[in-house]
């Protein structure tokens, strides 16, 4: 088994600094727009995207170890991706995030909303004092990708036509992209050819699609407690996700209890029971597993190191989370 110990050791200090950096680029003048964004860095999370931009970073570190822009790109993707939070906890109407009430829970849906678009701007101006172009192009993109995520995901709730492959797109766009776009972005801040970047790039594309795939069967196998949410919340807001769609096919009765979205209070529990029992979940490890070792075959492009090998244990590390 691989623990999470092992495989962020190498940037265990950076993650630390990190945390304290993420509170201290939020200052904002009005109090109440502090408050909102300071209650989600409080509440933690995984820190996972930022530890990615972190491990591709050293890879091709020299002597001097990771630069400052590299950890300021890092700290630039988890305020852009709990930014994206806010607003899809609004347009889902979640109650809870990481174990803790909303930002729209707690203070109103308007202020939820602003808080967002601070973040957003906050991204923009770091990302822009990077003063790196290419960089800058890279990233700001992601941004146009979530709203594009979010509309696809919009238009096919409860949509039984929704196939795998848009399924796909749509994870792209919401997961990928961010995941995709940072890890290039770190190998270019140390000056890498178009061949390593490019291929960093799709190492997080794929990275970023397993997780969200591995992401939506906790949201069917996992419990509330350990999601920090409830279980099957994406299933009752009609997002079908790939352990759905593969369970389709199986028992119809999951098309029934979709066509009539889960009006009855206990149908989102029989059909989570209907997912768990049949061969859905394990299909969708299957593609996860795909997609981590698509991840695997992109670090050719560089030597094997110490630092590679991060990169590789971390996709064991994502994998597991559902063995």
């Amino acid at each position: 088994m691989v623990v999470a110990n092992s495989v962020f050791a190498p940037i265990e200090k950076d993650l630390l600094s990190l945390n304290q950096n993420l509170q201290n680029m939020i200052g904002a003048r009005h109090p109440v727009l502090y408050a909102a964004a300071e209650h989600l860095f409080t509440a933690g999370g995984k820190r996972l995207r930022p530890a990615i931009v972190l491990l591709c970073a050293q890879t091709l570190a020299k002597s001097s170890g990771i630069s400052a822009p590299q950890r300021r790109l890092a700290e630039i993707t988890e305020i852009i991706h709990t930014a994206s939070l806010v607003h899809d906890d609004v347009l889902d109407e979640c109650s809870t995030r990481r174990g803790i009430k909303t930002v729209h829970n707690v203070f109103t849906t308007k202020i939820a909303i602003l808080a967002g678009d601070f973040l957003f701007a906050q991204s923009s101006w770091y990302l822009a004092n990077l003063e790196n172009l290419q960089v800058v192009k890279v990233i700001s993109k992601v941004i146009t990708d979530f709203a594009e995520g979010e509309v696809r995901q919009g238009f096919t709730r409860f949509d039984l036509q929704f196939s795998i492959e848009e399924y796909i797109g749509k994870s792209f766009y919401k997961t990928g992209s961010l995941i995709a776009a940072s890890c290039q972005g770190a190998v270019m801040l140390n000056f890498a050819d178009k061949n390593i970047a490019n291929g960093f790039y799709m190492y997080g594309r794929y990275i970023g699609l397993a997780f969200q795939i591995i992401d939506d069967i906790l949201d069917v196998v996992a419990s509330s407690n350990d999601l920090g949410k409830p279980a099957g919340s994406d299933l009752s807001q009609g997002n079908l996700t790939a352990p759905v769609l593969f369970s389709i096919p199986e028992d119809y009765q999951i098309t029934q209890l979709i066509n009539k979205e889960f009006s009855d209070i206990r149908d989102i529990d029989n059909a989570l029971q209907i997912i768990r029992q049949g061969c859905g979940i394990q299909q969708a490890k299957d593609l996860a597993a795909e997609y981590l070792q698509a991840a695997i075959d992109c670090l050719e492009v560089i030597d094997n190191s110490k630092s590679t090998e991060s990169l590789k244990k971390l996709t064991l590390y994502i994998l597991e989370r559902v063995n």
